[in-house]
């Protein structure tokens, strides 16, 4: 069954499996070109030149925000840069388009703000829709913050690659597919273990350490609508009617933010210890993880363990990463 209907079907399909075989996920904008070529089928039957014209109707004609107005701008900037590679006359979005995309900047929890925020984790109301939600998010949750997970690597989890006995954790769908190892703590596979025994109650035949209700992954916009009201319910006050924005992958942040931290505590030189870092973080680059380096409080990085000249000499492209 044909996924793409217009005149640009066959070439989406090309650069989705060029993209797959570069180690990049279909899935990232798989949405998105769904939603371009339905729009084209409808609008611009026939067509399979990537014009200018096609681009700005499309573009212009949902009033979409944020996260959806940078999926589409890129999704459709990379089909226009890959048709003009492959010899195409194709146009191509400029980069300004959609330019607020880098405005989320990562929020890095405090101490009492991790604890605050995991009290009222744990005590979530019921989800109607998801209803084992309450009994999943306390150790879904602490799960993506003590291993520095994506929060998709914790969500689309399977049951298969965790080793309950050894903490053991194999992390398969990745940013870039690319699988690694990753071990739990002690206290973590404690919690997993004893989480483990209950998920046989409601999990029934799904292949997922954390299942929805119907047996697949997951949504994201669930996770993160469960996160925002244990964020609002444990930091929301008179004083403080609006708390901060903050997203799942901020604990992921501060995962990194508090091995860094570690390591400065203990002398260490940071520069040699990135790499492990980078390895346990998944990312494909030294530029992601020296990022971090980046973002740590002012008075923290004035000190011995970070040479300033070298670091920026060797990542000058450090804090602009993708993390």
């Amino acid at each position: 069954m044909k996924r793409f209907a217009s005149g640009f079907a066959a070439k989406i399909e090309e650069m989705l499996e060029f993209r797959i075989s570069r180690g990049y996920r279909e899935e990232t904008y798989l949405n998105s070109l769904k939603k371009f070529d339905l729009y084209c089928a409808g609008q611009f039957p026939g067509t399979s030149e990537l014009t200018r014209e096609v681009v700005c109707a499309w573009f212009d004609a949902e009033t979409d925000h944020g996260g959806s107005l940078t999926a589409k701008a890129t999704a459709i900037r990379h089909l226009g840069n890959y048709l003009c590679a492959i010899g195409e006359d194709a146009y191509v979005l400029p980069e300004r388009v959609a330019a607020h995309r880098h405005s989320l900047s990562p929020y890095i929890f405090t101490d009492s703000e991790i604890s605050v925020l995991f009290a009222s984790i744990d005590h979530l109301p019921a989800d109607r829709g998801e209803p084992f939600l309450t009994e999943i998010a306390p150790t879904l949750f602490r799960l993506i913050y003590t291993c520095g997970l994506r929060p998709n690597e914790g969500r689309e989890l399977l049951a298969e690659n965790i080793n309950l006995k050894t903490g053991e954790i194999l992390i398969t769908h990745t940013k870039r597919n690319k699988e690694r190892i990753v071990v739990m703590s002690d206290d973590m596979s404690d919690l997993a273990r004893e989480y483990g025994m209950r998920r046989g109650i409601f999990a029934g035949g799904s292949p997922y350490f954390f299942p929805a209700a119907d047996g697949n992954a997951l949504k994201p916009e669930k996770i993160l609508s469960a996160f925002n009201k244990a964020w609002t319910a444990a930091t929301c006050t008179p004083q403080n009617p609006i708390p901060r924005r903050v997203r799942v992958y901020d604990l992921r942040h501060r995962f990194a933010s508090a091995c860094l931290n570690r390591w400065l505590d203990g002398g260490e030189n940071l520069m040699a210890m990135l790499p492990y870092l980078r390895a346990y973080m998944g990312h494909a680059s030294m530029n992601e993880t020296a990022y971090y380096i980046h973002i740590l409080p002012e008075n923290l990085v004035k000190t011995s363990a970070i040479n300033w000249d070298a670091f920026n000499a060797m990542f000058p492209e450090a804090k602009g990463a993708t993390v």
